[in-house]
């Protein structure tokens, strides 16, 4: 089972960790990525998120099919917000639920980075100084806590 959307509204993670859920899983593992106050040093007030649509979408749900399949019993549901997006609102919400902790972890971390490696969507940083910047996805992030 593996969903995966993308949406113009707040993600509700209560909603992500139901649509996983079943008896025959012991562990949910729910991953939110938020907009942060401070990347590369600049203050950030907000982040605006735009994508190819239809090629997201797919490429999306791609992800969480594949990881559905290389870790057997997981449950994926993925959602990918777009728009604008103020500080600590969330941007994308994984859950997947497994048998196993390890698995469901190891799955939902694999969403997310071939999200980061797949999906266009693209962001442009709102900073505090009222300057906005698209920032460069194939720019690594930085190694230090960076995510």
């Amino acid at each position: 089972m593996a969903t995966a959307r993308l949406v113009h509204r707040p993600i509700d993670v209560g909603e992500l960790s139901r649509e996983v859920a079943h008896d025959s899983c012991g562990a949910t593992t729910v991953f939110l990525g938020t907009v942060r106050e401070v990347n590369d040093g600049r203050a950030v007030s907000g982040i605006d998120y735009k994508a190819y649509e239809r090629m997201a979408a797919d490429e999306l749900q791609r992800i969480a099919d594949e990881v559905s399949v290389q870790f057997p019993g997981a449950r994926v549901a993925v959602e990918h917000r777009l728009g604008y997006l103020a500080l600590g609102e969330a941007s994308v919400g994984i859950a997947v639920a497994h048998p196993r902790r390890a698995a469901s972890m190891d799955a939902a971390r694999q969403v997310i980075e071939e999200i980061k490696k797949r999906v266009p969507i693209w962001k442009r940083e709102h900073y505090v100084d009222g300057t906005r910047e698209w920032v460069d996805p194939t720019r690594a992030a930085t190694p230090a806590g960076g995510a």
